[in-house]
């Protein structure tokens, strides 16, 4: 029997899934949270689906034992590559959600959006599942894939706001395929650390949509239907790390605004 008080779990390979807890955190500021970043073998988008598989399937196993009452995949790549196997490790214990389908039901739901770009790591490109679940319900859309694999690490390694993160986003976003796009979907949560450099290049002309806002909804929706919502006033924050970085410490307290203590755990004895 699931309690309100349990904690909300979310994974990433590192820092970009705090952008999706920190959404999170802002609409639903009384949930306790354990956040995993999977430090030591980010990116994922470079790595195989089995390799991809098997991480997310250790941590999800690890958010089950810390007693979270929902997981939520806050990687693009994990979530394309790995949602079915989370969901078997979760199996009827606890709800799974991902950051890809909520993004596809609310483009959908649009009818504004006709040419929709979509910008990603590599394995989430090349897996398809956004053009592929945005076309099932939307046929006549154009949907434009882009791999854009440099802008992950480049916001891991901390070059945001500068010359060469401004110079890496124009290279990838003068790509004449992406000419004329209404929408850009981030297929990446580390993407929305630079949301606003993207928005800056299209002159804030083109709807930049990032998931956590959208995933967020759709957790409280959750939790309320079920009774699930917490009521405490002081929640508590975990933060585990497969291997410590200094800049995962500082990008968490940043988006948490409070000190926050990293404690290493090794999943893969």
């Amino acid at each position: 029997m699931l309690k309100a008080n349990q904690a909300i779990g979310i994974f990433d390979s590192g820092v970009g899934g705090l952008t999706v807890a920190s959404a999170v955190k802002n609409l639903l500021p009384q949930e306790n949270m354990i956040y995993f970043g999977d430090t030591a073998h980010l990116p994922y988008g470079d790595k195989s689906t089995e390799a991809i598989r098997y991480y997310s399937e250790k941590i999800a196993a690890f958010l089950l034992e810390k007693n979270c009452k929902v997981i939520l995949i806050a990687c693009n790549t994990a979530s394309a590559q790995a949602f079915e196997i989370v969901q078997q490790v979760a199996g009827d214990k606890v709800k799974v959600f991902n950051v890809i389908d909520p993004v596809v039901d609310f483009i959908t739901a649009s009818r504004k959006y006709h040419k929709i770009g979509v910008i990603g790591t590599k394995g989430t490109i090349n897996s398809g599942t956004y053009a592929r679940k945005i076309l099932e319900r939307k046929p006549e859309a154009r949907v434009i894939s882009l791999a854009t694999p440099l802008l992950a690490p480049m916001i891991e390694e901390g070059f945001i706001y500068d010359d060469i993160s401004n110079a890496i986003i124009r290279s990838y976003l003068s790509n004449e395929q992406l000419a004329g796009i209404t929408s850009l979907i981030l297929g990446c949560t580390h993407y929305p650390i630079i949301k606003n450099q993207i928005r800056k290049y299209y002159n804030f002309n083109v709807k930049v949509i990032d998931s956590g806002q959208i995933v967020a909804n759709q957790i409280k929706q959750y939790l309320q239907a079920n009774n699930l919502l917490n009521d405490i006033v002081d929640p508590h924050y975990q933060f585990y790390v497969s291997d410590y970085t200094d800049l995962f410490e500082k990008i968490s307290e940043m988006f948490f605004e409070e000190e926050v203590h990293l404690e290493m755990v090794d999943l893969w004895k």
